[in-house]
């Protein structure tokens, strides 16, 4: 199907470009996004018509996208989840619980904005990008821990899962010393005849 482009689509054009996309591509998703209208000679017409209004638009939506932006980009959010000694998530971390952390802290971001392209099965820091318009886009920082301590001893740059088996291995260390020095399966008065 041909189709004229409203706004700029990734991948496929910018504004007032005539593409040829998929039948299902066009009809469930440019078309009901209001991105892009059949390529027929009267919408052709009266594309160039609107055309003044629609870049108009389009770049009031941009300044928008813009000024969020500014706002989220390089920002940390904390994200308490259970997880297992190994730091894997006993569930996961998709875009909608992103989008939700972003709202809490005030920022205006939808779920379809936020680009994951697999799910966060990990503590840690993680870094995942906003898309808010066409071509603005910013970078989060999710850090994903199991207390609030942990999270901010994440955020001081260590790493969590690797200390707590170097804690770990210190204290079975020390057990061992322990037995060895107090002479392990020695008993006073055992072996001894009376």
């Amino acid at each position: 199907m041909k189709v004229v482009l409203l706004e700029r689509v990734e991948n496929l054009g910018a504004i007032g470009d005539v593409v040829s996309v998929k039948d299902g591509f066009a009809r469930n998703f440019l078309l009901p996004r209001d991105k892009a209208r059949r390529a027929t000679s009267a919408n052709l017409k009266a594309f160039e018509v609107e055309r003044a209004a629609i870049e108009a638009r389009n770049d009031k939506n941009k300044a928008e996208a813009q000024k969020i932006a500014d706002k989220i980009d390089g920002q940390t959010y904390v994200m308490i989840r259970q997880a297992g000694e190994t730091g894997q998530l006993y569930g996961s971390v998709a875009g909608r619980d992103v989008a939700e952390a972003i709202q809490a802290e005030g920022g205006k971001v939808e779920r379809s904005q936020v680009v994951l392209h697999f799910p966060i099965k990990t503590l840690g820091v993680h870094e995942v990008q906003v898309r808010l318009h066409a071509e603005v886009s910013a970078t989060v920082k999710m850090n994903v821990a199991r207390s609030a301590d942990e999270a901010e001893r994440q955020a001081r740059g260590e790493d969590v899962i690797r200390s707590h088996f170097d804690d770990e291995r210190q204290a079975a260390e020390q057990a061992a010393a322990d037995l060895i020095e107090g002479g392990a399966g020695q008993q006073e008065g055992f072996g001894e005849e009376a």
